[in-house]
């Protein structure tokens, strides 16, 4: 599908805690906001993108049904059982690299020293936490916290079954 043979998604707004969840993965994930599903095919064209809607009309689209474009229709309004049929149904790595990309935008994070950041944690956390990531286009910070240790525990149970 793609030349580096990692799946790119483009997630619609029906299912965007979706988007979240591959994040977290280490999947380039960009949610779709915008009204006109036309756009949405031809970003998916264009970027080589896989669609994932709970929208059957998107499903009917010429180049979703002819096989174009690959697209998923999610069948669950339940998050965790979303994210559950994305993995079975693409057999998607589990071997994943968790906060990789940025939830918010979607960039990928990169490593910065704690000094550098000093000021923008709270204090707790720069006294306890050595390595810090930041998102260059929204300017978040993560770290490995107690929450980063739940979602990467949560995404092992998923990723199991």
């Amino acid at each position: 599908m793609e030349s580096t043979g990692e799946l790119k998604f483009i997630v619609d707004f029906n299912v965007g805690k979706l988007a979240r969840w591959l994040r977290m993965m280490g999947y380039d994930s960009m949610l779709f906001t915008g009204e006109d599903d036309r756009r949405m095919i031809i970003a998916a064209l264009r970027q080589e993108r896989v669609i994932l809607t709970r929208d059957t009309q998107i499903m009917k689209m010429g180049a979703v049904a002819s096989g174009r474009i690959r697209a998923l229709f999610i069948e669950s309004e339940d998050p965790e059982h979303q994210i559950r049929q994305v993995i079975d149904s693409l057999n998607l790595d589990c071997h994943f690299k968790p906060f990789s990309i940025c939830l918010e935008c979607n960039q990928s994070l990169a490593e910065v020293s704690k000094e550098e950041i000093r000021d923008r944690v709270p204090p707790y956390v720069f006294q306890t936490q050595n390595h810090y990531l930041e998102c260059p286009r929204c300017r978040r910070i993560y770290w490995q916290g107690t929450h980063w240790q739940a979602m990467t525990r949560k995404l092992e149970q998923l990723c199991k079954g």
